[in-house]
């Protein structure tokens, strides 16, 4: 039934109505129960409003008028941190009742309504904590309604405090009187503490002493960062390692403890001046870095920054991952007013490469022993670890290359329902989706699924999102490689229930349609490029060019396949990718090419024999696979720490140059019932650079360009061809900010609307939701 008119009331004599409002969206952990009070209140309505499985539901009585407006405040101004997806509205019969009341939350275990994220400290919590005359003065736990912990505390809903980890610390009088109060920022904050009655911290030392309280926890925690230490700190979502960013011996040492190689470390900075000293930011960067999800931000580092960080944060890379302080401890570390400040500290997972994030006190004080030399911790549990999001910005565009804390578990709204599905993902980056309706909900970042510690953290996250959203899977849809981890996890766990399989490119097509809101009825040019996926013919995919939609896909065009020479080696050792591209062009291992004087004599040997042969070798079409060949062509990067550095190096370089001619162009050339790009002349134009001294950074730009012009070039035969004028780039070599953003140009300027990656990721921490609506799309029969 619809509400009562949204304008004033008809006649003079005022006659009560009373209506009820069925809210859903993200409405509990938000702050919405007490905004209904407080506008009830003020139009002087009676009522009620509860927390309910499903969502909220408010009852009001009062005159049509007051009603009305009642109803369109609900709809058009919520809480700042609540997404209103639905009003529902019925008329009841007036009761005559008086006053407005906060009701007690009603179960029910056949609905759910979406949790919040974490966010980060709001402003007046802050000001409160830096002031010496108020009560919560250096608490570390300070929150209120519109900030603060909320998915990674969470054990159930509807959202009330004995729903959480909070559940464990009673309220003092003082905050129970806040709690209470309809007109206190407090109001109904479930995570609501004070230094009476709010979790502690604890120091303990690596030789297993311990400083209690608060204060002299954290201070403890600064004098071990200031003489040099590794500090393993306890957060929302998990533990930190922690270190001063500016001091090139400490980020060294936990650089070499973390076997981190020479991946980038992120660096937390004091506040917005201090990210504004160390890298260059624009107003959508900076809105990233201080609003409330409080990402990992990567930005462009500044050339002499008056604060230096250290070279060992992030070695040979022009970017800086920037984020500010989000949790209250973030902030005693870094140093309130009259403490001596630490302006920048490296803050990374806690865990060691490939392991899983370290929430357990227990675990982390085993498992991140050999890696610190002291853990500042607290008794409030964690839930659900959630690592940190990361994004960056491309042509004033967000680009989520991790999404996590501050982004789950929102929910994404599907352009069409599907049964309810859980999709497992990929087995690297993971995250699983659980789909219903028109609804889905990602987990956090979980990792590669390389070991049985990820796998179990796979399914208690996996487990946990289950019981958030109520939705119990009918179906599991998995990539279709029969070696991944995520499918035997599915196959495994399967219980009876069906699992799709779902080609890897496909999934990431489906995905960047999703993050649009298309519903499948026309199909798009996708540009799928990326390390690797399983293609339908066996070999390894990735430089894909698919027609299709979630129904299903033609495979219009491809990289040309090259031999790819011992799998993972490959990866690791970019010189022997190069080695396998210049054999398959035809192109001699000349001693003055680097990837050839990379290779030791007897590895170039056997390479050779291999090649020959085709022993060992796959055969790839892989673009992330040519960008590592380049790499090692140019001599960037002859063998890599850790996953896409080939890449992501060649990127910094040119950076370095501004746009000029492509390198040669890709060959293109028709093969059966698609198109075959062949890099044989970009390969050759770049050697003949090399030895004319053109320097490495303008042939690096060149190949960028020259593979936006591939793009361009297959993107206008299939117009020609099929008269499809929309272009998707999806796959995670479009997390390279500078390929990104000069195809997409270059798209625009031949007339194609351009899809990419907004909400979700475009490498395979997004593939989960393109497998749950193409699984969904096969069994519906959709086109």
């Amino acid at each position: 039934m619809a509400g009562p008119p949204d304008g004033p009331g008809t006649g003079t004599a005022p006659t009560p109505v009373r209506y009820r409002y069925s809210v859903r969206g993200v409405v509990q952990g938000v702050g919405f129960r007490p905004f209904v009070h407080a506008v009830a209140t003020a139009l002087g309505l009676s009522g009620s409003v509860r927390n309910t499985s499903g969502g909220v539901v408010v009852e009001v009585e009062g005159g049509r008028a007051e009603v009305a407006e009642f109803g369109r405040r609900l709809r058009a101004e919520p809480p700042p941190l609540a997404s209103v997806e639905e009003v529902e509205s019925a008329e009841l019969a007036p009761t005559g009742a008086t006053g407005f009341a906060i009701a007690a939350s009603h179960r029910d275990a056949t609905a759910r309504t979406p949790a919040a994220p974490d966010t980060a400290i709001c402003a007046d919590c802050l000001r409160e904590m830096a002031d010496p005359a108020d009560r919560r003065y250096r608490h570390p736990f300070i929150t209120c309604t519109n900030c603060g912990p909320r998915f990674t505390i969470i054990t159930g809903l509807p959202y009330d405090r004995p729903a959480t980890t909070m559940a464990g610390f009673e309220l003092c009088a003082a905050c129970s009187h806040e709690y209470a109060d309809p007109t206190d920022r407090r109001f109904h904050a479930q995570p609501v503490s004070c230094r009476d009655c709010g979790p502690r911290l604890e120091f303990v030392a690596a030789d297993g002493g311990r400083v209690v309280g608060d204060d002299a926890a954290a201070e403890a925690a600064r004098r071990l960062l200031a003489a040099g230490g590794v500090l393993a700190v306890k957060g929302i979502g998990g533990y930190h390692l922690a270190c001063v960013a500016t001091d090139e011996r400490a980020v060294t040492a936990l650089r070499e403890r973390k076997r981190r190689g020479a991946k980038p470390f992120a660096v937390m900075v004091a506040d917005l001046a201090t990210a504004r000293a160390v890298a260059e930011l624009d107003d959508r960067e900076t809105a990233l870095l201080t609003g409330p999800a409080r990402p990992i931000v990567l930005a462009r580092r500044r050339p002499d920054p008056p604060l230096p960080i250290a070279e060992a944060v992030a070695p040979g890379n022009p970017d800086l991952g920037l984020l500010l302080p989000y949790a209250p401890v973030h902030h005693l570390l870094h140093g309130l007013p009259g403490d001596r400040p630490i302006e920048a500290l490296v803050m990374t997972s806690g865990n060691t490469s490939g392991e899983p994030l370290a929430a357990d006190d227990a675990d982390a004080l085993h498992r991140l022993a050999p890696l610190v030399d002291g853990w500042l911790r607290h008794d409030r549990p964690i839930h659900v670890p959630c690592d940190d999001s990361v994004v960056r910005v491309v042509d004033g565009e967000e680009l989520v290359l991790r999404r996590s804390r501050g982004y789950a578990p929102l929910p994404l709204r599907l352009p069409f329902e599907v049964p309810p599905t859980l999709a497992v993902g990929a087995d690297l980056k993971n995250t699983c989706c659980l789909g219903s309706g028109r609804s889905a909900w990602f987990s956090g970042h979980i990792g590669d699924m390389d070991d049985v510690a990820t796998l179990t953290a796979f399914g208690a996250a996996e487990r946990h999102l289950e019981h958030l959203t109520g939705v119990a899977p009918q179906r599991l849809a998995a990539d279709a490689h029969p070696e991944y981890r995520s499918r035997a996890w599915a196959v495994r766990h399967a219980a009876g229930r069906p699992v799709r399989s779902v080609q890897h490119h496909h999934a990431h097509l489906a995905s960047v349609l999703a993050d649009h809101g298309l519903d499948g009825s026309s199909p798009v040019v996708g540009i799928a490029f990326d390390g690797t996926g399983y293609g339908t013919d066996g070999a390894v995919w990735g430089g894909e060019v698919l027609v299709g939609d979630y129904l299903g896909f033609r495979r219009f065009a491809q990289l040309g396949y090259v031999p790819l020479p011992g799998g993972d080696a490959a990866v690791r050792r970019p010189y022997r990718m190069a080695l396998a591209h210049l054999h398959a062009a035809g192109i001699a291992w000349d001693a003055d090419l680097p990837p050839v004087a990379a290779c030791p004599d007897a590895e170039r040997g056997a390479l050779a024999h291999q090649l020959g042969t085709g022993l060992g070798c796959a055969p790839t079409s892989s673009m992330g696979r040519l960008f590592d060949a380049v790499s090692a062509l140019l001599g960037v990067r002859q063998v890599v720490d850790f996953e896409a550095q080939a890449a992501i190096e060649l990127e910094a370089r040119a950076r370095e140059a501004g746009p000029g001619t492509p390198t040669g162009t890709f060959a293109v050339r028709e093969s059966g019932d698609r198109l075959v790009a062949d890099p044989a002349p970009v390969l050759r134009s770049l050697i003949a650079q090399r030895r004319a001294g053109t320097p490495v950074a303008v042939s690096a730009r060149r190949f960028h360009d020259a593979v936006a012009v591939l793009v361009v070039e297959l993107a206008l035969r299939a117009r020609a061809e099929l008269d499809l004028d929309t272009v998707a780039l999806t796959g995670g070599v479009f997390q390279n900010a500078l390929l990104l953003g000069t195809t997409g140009r270059a798209l625009r300027a031949a007339g194609f609307t351009v899809l990419r990656h907004r909400g979700t990721p475009p490498g395979d921490g997004g593939l989960a939701l393109g497998q749950l609506l193409v699984a969904a799309a096969t069994d519906n029969g959709r086109g």
